[in-house]
């Protein structure tokens, strides 16, 4: 983490009014939450629509803060203690861990997409890790705060940094990426997530192609060649740097073909630019993908294909995603991170290839930030969801009880349950599940559906004979 004299620290974050006599204070990382900060840390106070940092300012200091940046707009406490005053802290920030990366001598590979960056990021760690000194976004701190507190989180001697990217609206990525400078930038896909703001998939495509504007110009760009929204996009971009695509259309660089999967995880084979087979202990076919593309920048690191399946095999994956838990007697398939329609295609087809289960049930919350077309896009799932692979459906939210509202007829009334809040869903669940059932469980991430996945878990109980 970054380990600089308040001095430096003024400097880098373009800030004023230090006294003197705290130059030489040397701060250990930095906090943006005065809950869970550290002893000596920097805190940085943000501001948001329903919150203000600087009110915890006590709290902090109490936690052990050794200094602050802090709004000039702000009143300034009456209390012995370090602050540096800046216009903006957000924008202080982004501009310190701008400078931070600049000092650093790493690799970054900045990865974005709609679907499939957190994995993509998880795997393409994992490999990296085998030769060089790796660090990762945790979690999902792929926003505004998130990628600058993961860049001040990077040690002075990391050599590669992963570092996950998000974007709702243009000029996000624009802002992500000149923090980051990738040396490898990835877009994994193109679906339709954050409509509301962006409006539609080739909308979506030109925000995701702004992570480029930060790249390295001896950098690489890697991308889905089979994304046909990305491929039709790019046609209207001049691309200046080297591009590798990944897929199974034969003109992709890096082209896989599915073997099998089971609920361990599946096979695939490489069949350019070397013919390989590996095994990837993660569900679904869609991660092949995602794997394909970190084997490419382990590839463009010289990581060689002899130690590309130990890296598969030591994955360390982000919770609630094709996450599969063994509860008592039954199993769930844990996907309540996030949820879009392509996203959600994919796990319910993950879900249908799960065999040796006595029963599936199908656990679908709202898909959020879809636009004006978000009725429709929940309907269409309920026209595609497969009745002859799925006992009961489930939904909770006014969105997703529409999925259901196109499934009955197919299904019929007794085998969707439309459910109002979370212990309606919990206690129906409860009436119908059976030994050796599988659920899916996916939704939008405000829906917090891991609430019913750890309940379900613990409430549900079948005898050690009737075990899966």
């Amino acid at each position: 983490m970054i380990k600089r004299t308040l001095e430096e620290i003024q400097l880098m974050s373009k800030g004023t009014g230090l006294k003197e006599e705290h130059k030489h204070i040397l701060i250990e990382g930095v906090s943006t939450d005065s809950r869970t900060i550290k002893e000596g840390q920097l805190f940085v106070p943000l501001i948001g629509e329903k919150f203000n940092g600087h009110r915890f300012i006590e709290q902090a200091v109490e936690k052990g803060a050794k200094a602050s940046l802090w709004s000039k707009q702000e009143p300034l406490p009456d209390i012995d203690f370090p602050f540096i005053l800046v216009e903006d802290t957000l924008l202080a920030l982004h501009q310190l861990a701008k400078e931070y990366r600049n000092q650093l001598n790493i690799k970054a590979i900045g990865i974005t997409g709609s679907n499939g960056k957190t994995t993509t990021k998880d795997i393409t760690a994992s490999l990296l890790s085998l030769k060089y000194k790796t660090k990762k976004t945790v979690g999902n701190y792929n926003n505004f705060v998130g990628v600058p507190l993961t860049i001040l989180d990077l040690d002075e001697d990391t050599e590669m940094a992963v570092i996950e990217m998000g974007t709702e609206m243009f000029g996000e990525l624009s802002t992500l990426t000149s923090i980051v400078r990738p040396d490898v930038a990835i877009i994994t896909s193109i679906g339709e997530a954050h409509l509301e703001h962006l409006i539609n998939k080739e909308n979506v495509a030109k925000a995701k192609l702004e992570i480029l504007e930060g790249l390295n110009p001896e950098g690489v760009f890697i991308y889905f060649g089979d994304d046909p929204t990305l491929k039709k996009v790019l046609k209207d971009y001049t691309i200046k740097h080297r591009t590798i695509t990944y897929g199974t259309e034969e003109r992709n660089d890096y082209r896989c073909k599915l073997n099998n999967m089971d609920q361990k995880g599946l096979s695939f084979t490489l069949e350019t630019p070397i013919y390989k087979e590996f095994y990837l202990p993660i569900l679904g076919k869609h991660n092949m993908y995602n794997a394909t593309a970190a084997i490419a920048v382990a590839r463009y690191y010289d990581i060689p294909f002899e130690l590309i399946q130990e890296g598969l095999n030591s994955v360390d994956k982000t919770g609630m995603r094709d996450e599969l838990i063994y509860a008592k007697g039954f199993a769930i398939l844990n996907d309540s991170y996030k949820s879009n329609p392509d996203s959600l295609l994919a796990a319910l087809n993950t879900f249908y290839s799960m065999e040796n289960f006595n029963q599936k049930i199908a656990v679908i919350g709202d898909m959020l930030g879809l636009g004006k077309d978000e009725i429709k896009a929940h309907e269409r799932i309920g026209l595609a969801i497969d009745e002859n692979q799925v006992d009961y459906l489930f939904t909770i939210g006014p969105l997703a009880k529409h999925i259901g509202d196109k499934a009955i007829a197919r299904f019929g009334r007794d085998r969707i349950i439309h459910c109002e809040s979370k212990r309606e869903l919990i206690e129906r669940l409860k009436e119908v599940i059976k030994p050796k059932s599988l659920l899916l469980v996916k939704a939008s991430r405000s829906l917090e559906l891991e609430e019913v996945v750890k309940a379900i878990s613990e409430e549900v109980v079948f005898p050690e004979n009737e075990a899966i």
